[in-house]
């Protein structure tokens, strides 16, 4: 998957026009419609800009990983299986959940 195509599905989930996008970014609007038509590529400062403008991970906006938020624990990342499922991702993530707040009910008196 190309970025362009990731920043359009993005964009669209916050539901945002792209004139808006580009006035929130401080971006001229026919320099951000370039990047997502694949016609024009970011800088990697820009891109940067944006993965923390959608809270995503830059890696997600390359196309390197699917799930736009890696896993974290502070400084550390939990690799995941390419084979593994989105439902198994899902999964996953609901099971995480699950561990936090029973950490989180453990340590409260």
């Amino acid at each position: 998957m190309m970025i362009g195509e990731r920043l359009i599905d993005l964009r669209k989930d916050m539901g945002l026009t792209q004139r808006a996008l580009s006035e929130m970014l401080f971006i001229n609007y026919r320099t951000y419609s370039g990047y997502e038509r694949n016609e024009t590529e970011a800088s990697d400062d820009f891109k940067i800009k944006l993965a923390q403008f959608y809270n995503v991970s830059v890696d997600f906006l390359l196309g390197i990983i699917n799930h736009p938020h890696p896993i974290e624990n502070g400084d550390d990342y939990i690799r995941l299986p390419k084979a593994l499922s989105s439902n198994g991702r899902k999964e996953l993530e609901h099971f995480i959940s699950y561990l936090l707040a029973k950490d989180k009910m453990i340590d409260e008196p």
